[in-house]
């Protein structure tokens, strides 16, 4: 059974681990959303530090992450949803290879919404590369609906699919 955790410092060397087997992956796959250098332990300890980060673990190991913040990137303007509103958003979400298929993905995403519940906020955004293919087929079946397709200033030459869901 899948359990999900807020992360705390001494994750961060099994995170960075995940994120090396993901990222070669991702990049195979013909997504480029994350390299070598992002994201990176800094981004992950700062995580920690704000109480963003979340992880999911499968027989004591972690195997999936996410950050679920309020914060919104200036180019989630481009998409179409309301941007001044408060919303719940999912960055950085990994799951480890070896534990894609057993719902540390749905898991993580469930905890977005008990996360959303308890600081009062009835919508969640997240957003994707467009080469993405399996966060394409996730996110609609968990409710989310397309909100349009962005650029974000700190991955250049990248197009992002957003994703919406409100729980009113």
């Amino acid at each position: 059974m899948v359990a999900t955790r807020r992360a705390i410092l001494a994750d961060v060397p099994a995170i960075l681990a995940l994120v090396r087997r993901v990222v070669p992956l991702m990049n195979a796959s013909g997504n480029f959303q994350w390299s070598a250098d992002y994201p990176n332990e800094a981004v992950f300890t700062a995580d920690v530090e704000r109480n963003h980060l979340w992880v999911a673990e499968l027989n004591g190991a972690v195997v999936g992450v996410a950050a679920l913040t309020q914060n919104q990137d200036a180019e989630y303007a481009q998409a179409d949803w309301d941007v001044t509103e408060p919303a719940l958003v999912t960055h950085r979400l990994a799951v480890a290879p070896a534990a894609q298929g057993q719902g540390v993905a749905l898991a993580l995403m469930a905890e977005a919404e008990k996360q959303a519940a308890a600081q009062g906020l009835r919508v969640l955004r997240v957003d994707t590369n467009s080469e993405n293919a399996a966060t394409q087929r996730l996110f609609p079946k968990l409710g989310y609906r397309f909100a349009g397709e962005i650029s974000l200033a700190f991955r250049p030459g990248l197009r992002f699919f957003c994703y919406e869901k409100r729980v009113d």
